[in-house]
C-alpha cells in the first residue's frame, strides 16, 4: 500500500514538473514572438522590399518558414539561415508566362535571370499528365503547361513535325470527326489540370476560324484562358495582323473566354500601337484580354515552319541577310537558307527597331515574357536575359520604366492573369504574409543581361539570391544546381463547369 502510494506521488511530481516545463517553454516562445526573436527557417534582413500589389517600397526584414512568408517587419528577426540584403532589392520572384524550353538547361539560365516560375502556355503539350510527371521532383524552378492546340492537332492528324506541324496539321482543314477529336483531347488536358489552352494559329494556317472558336468554347467551360500566337503578322491588307487580332478578339467575345495575346510587338511590327489600341478598347468594353512582349529587336522560330512559305521577304520586309542561324551565328544566304530549310532548326530574324521595343514595353497593358528556348546552349538571348535586360537597360539606363512598374509587369500581372483558374497563383508574384517564398534579390545598380545572339546562354549579372519555395537556389550570385525545389503550377483536376 505504501509502495503504491509512493509511486503515485512520484508520478504526480513528474507530471507537475512536465507541466511547469511546458508553461515555461510557452512563455519563452511568446516572449520571443513579441520581441521579434522567433526563429524562422530563413530571414532576409535590411533589404529594400518592393511589392507591386501593396506598393510597399521600403527597408524591411522578412521571416520565412516552411516555404512561406511569415512576417514582414522592421523588428529584428532570427533564423536558422540569414541573408543580409542591405543595399539590394527584395522582389517577388519573376514569373515567365511564355517559356518554351522546359528542361534543366533552360531552368538554369532562367533562375540566373531571377525567374522562379516559368510556364509553357503557347505551344503546350497534348499529354498533360505525362508532361508534369517528367518534371516531378526534378525542377529547379516552378513549372507548368497548357494543353496545346498545335500538339493536339498534330496528334489528331498524325503530323510528323517535331515541335511545329509540317504536314497535314499545317496544311489541311479538320474534318468534322477530327474537330470532335481535337475538342475531346483539349477537354482531357483541361481535366488533367492544364494551366490554359495554347494556340499557334500562324503555324496552322489551314485551321478554320470555326475550329478556333470551338477550341475557345472548350476553354471557357473549364474557366481557362487562351494564350494565342495570332494568325498573321503581315502589315498588308487583307490578311494582316489587325485582322488576326480581330479574329481572336471576336472569338473571345462570342465565347466569353479570357484571352492573352502573345509577344505582341513581334506580331504587330509597325502596327503594334494600333493593336494595343484595339486591346485597350476591348478591355474598356468589359473583355478580359491581356498581352505581353519581350525586350528584343529580333524574333526566333523554326526555319522549316510555314513562317517561311513563299512570299516571306515581302511579308516581313526582310531579306536572307536579316536571318541568323542560331546554331552557328552565321547570317544566311539564298543557298544556306535552302539548305537549312530542308534540315530544320532555329533561325533568328532581325526585324524591329529599338524605338518600337521601348514604346511597347512602356505601355501600361504590357506584361514581360521571354518566349525563351535554348537547345544545347543555342537559341535567342531572350531566354537568359529578358528580365535582367528590363531592369538593367530599360529601368536603369534608358528610364523607360520605373522599377515598381517593371516589377509589376514581371510578377503581379502574370500571377493575376492565371489565378482565376489556378488558385495557387494568388500566393505568387507578391511579397506579403502567407505568400509563397519565391523571392528574387538583386543589385539594382548592377543588374544587366549578358546573353547575346552569338552567346545566348550567358548568365545575367546582378542577381544575388533567388528563393524558390523558401529554398536558396542562387546564393551570392552562384547557382545551386544540386537542388530541385520547383513545384508544379497546375489547375485543380476537376470536371467541366
Amino acid at each position: 500500500m505504501n509502495t503504491t502510494r509512493l509511486c503515485y506521488i512520484k508520478l504526480l511530481q513528474k507530471l507537475f514538473l512536465l507541466l511547469l516545463t511546458l508553461i515555461s517553454f510557452n512563455a519563452m516562445a511568446q516572449n520571443n514572438i513579441q520581441s521579434g526573436k522567433q526563429h524562422y527557417d530563413l530571414v532576409i534582413l535590411n533589404g529594400r522590399v518592393i511589392d507591386p500589389e501593396s506598393k510597399l517600397d521600403t527597408v524591411r526584414n522578412i521571416g520565412i518558414t516552411n516555404g512561406t512568408i511569415q512576417t514582414i517587419t522592421t523588428k529584428s528577426l532570427k533564423g536558422r539561415m540569414t541573408i543580409n540584403a542591405r543595399g539590394l532589392v527584395v522582389s517577388p520572384g519573376f514569373i515567365d508566362l511564355h517559356q518554351q524550353g522546359q528542361d534543366l538547361e533552360n531552368y538554369r539560365v532562367k533562375i540566373m535571370d531571377g525567374v522562379t516560375t516559368a510556364l509553357d502556355l503557347e505551344n503546350g503539350t497534348a499529354d498533360v499528365d505525362h508532361w508534369y510527371a517528367e518534371r516531378e521532383s526534378k525542377a529547379l524552378i516552378n513549372y507548368g503547361v497548357s494543353v496545346g492546340h498545335v500538339p493536339v492537332r498534330m496528334n489528331v492528324m498524325r503530323d510528323s513535325g517535331k515541335s511545329v506541324p509540317i504536314g497535314y496539321a499545317a496544311h489541311r482543314a479538320a474534318s468534322e470527326t477530327e474537330l470532335e477529336q481535337l475538342k475531346q483531347q483539349i477537354e482531357h488536358g483541361l481535366k488533367s489540370g492544364a494551366v490554359a489552352v495554347g494556340f499557334l494559329i500562324q503555324y496552322t494556317p489551314a485551321a478554320s476560324r470555326r475550329e478556333i472558336i470551338e477550341a475557345f468554347r472548350v476553354a471557357k467551360r473549364f474557366n481557362a484562358s487562351c494564350h494565342v500566337h495570332i494568325r498573321f503578322d503581315d502589315e498588308r491588307e487583307p490578311n494582316n495582323n489587325i485582322q488576326a487580332l480581330e479574329e481572336v478578339i471576336a472569338a473571345a467575345a462570342v465565347t466569353g473566354v479570357s484571352l492573352h495575346v502573345l509577344h505582341l510587338h513581334s506580331m504587330g511590327g509597325r502596327s503594334t500601337p494600333r493593336l494595343l489600341q484595339m486591346i485597350s478598347e476591348a478591355q474598356s468594353h468589359g473583355m478580359d484580354i491581356t498581352t505581353a512582349t519581350y525586350p528584343y529587336t529580333a524574333w526566333m522560330t523554326e526555319i522549316e515552319s510555314t513562317t517561311f512559305n513563299e512570299g516571306w521577304q515581302e511579308m516581313y520586309n526582310m531579306d536572307y541577310k536579316d536571318l541568323q542561324w542560331a546554331a552557328t551565328g552565321e547570317r544566311l544566304t539564298v543557298e544556306s537558307f535552302a539548305r537549312y530549310r530542308k534540315q530544320g532548326g532555329l533561325v533568328i530574324g532581325h526585324q524591329f527597331s529599338e524605338d518600337l521595343v521601348k514604346e511597347t514595353i512602356a505601355n501600361s497593358l504590357m506584361m514581360i515574357a521571354s518566349d525563351g528556348m535554348l537547345e544545347d546552349g543555342k537559341g535567342h538571348p531572350r531566354t537568359a536575359g529578358t528580365f535582367s535586360r528590363i531592369l538593367g537597360h530599360y529601368v536603369r539606363e534608358t528610364k523607360t520604366l520605373t522599377l515598381m512598374n517593371a516589377l509589376r509587369k514581371m510578377t503581379l500581372m502574370p500571377a493575376q492573369r492565371l489565378e482565376q483558374r489556378v488558385p495557387m497563383m494568388k500566393n505568387k508574384g507578391r511579397i506579403r504574409v502567407g505568400a509563397d517564398a519565391d523571392i528574387t534579390i538583386f543589385n539594382a545598380e548592377k543588374i544587366i543581361d549578358k546573353s547575346t545572339y552569338e552567346e545566348p546562354a550567358k548568365y545575367s549579372e546582378g542577381i544575388m539570391y533567388v528563393l524558390v519555395n523558401g529554398a536558396i537556389a542562387v546564393n551570392k550570385g552562384e547557382l545551386q544546381s544540386d537542388i530541385a525545389p520547383g513545384r508544379p503550377v497546375r489547375a485543380p483536376i476537376k470536371k467541366a463547369l
